[in-house]
């Protein structure tokens, strides 16, 4: 669980630097991409969460196969 948690939290990092440097917090709240501010905050933070996830869940079955 230790080991999920820490790759979660390092796969969430990760994922809003990449945001960040894609186009930034405004281009991604208010972008054409987004129709208003819920979506846009949901929008980012399911990617976010979902790189967190990503990470976490390889961490954990590359732990298994050592």
């Amino acid at each position: 669980m230790r080991t999920f948690a820490w790759w979660f939290g390092m796969g969430a990092l990760l994922t809003l630097a990449i945001l960040m440097v894609q186009g930034g917090v405004r281009d991604l709240l208010y972008g054409s991409s987004a129709t208003g501010t819920w979506e846009g905050v949901l929008s980012m933070g399911l990617t976010i969460f979902g790189g967190g996830v990503l990470a976490g869940c390889v961490a954990v079955i590359l732990n298994r196969l050592r």
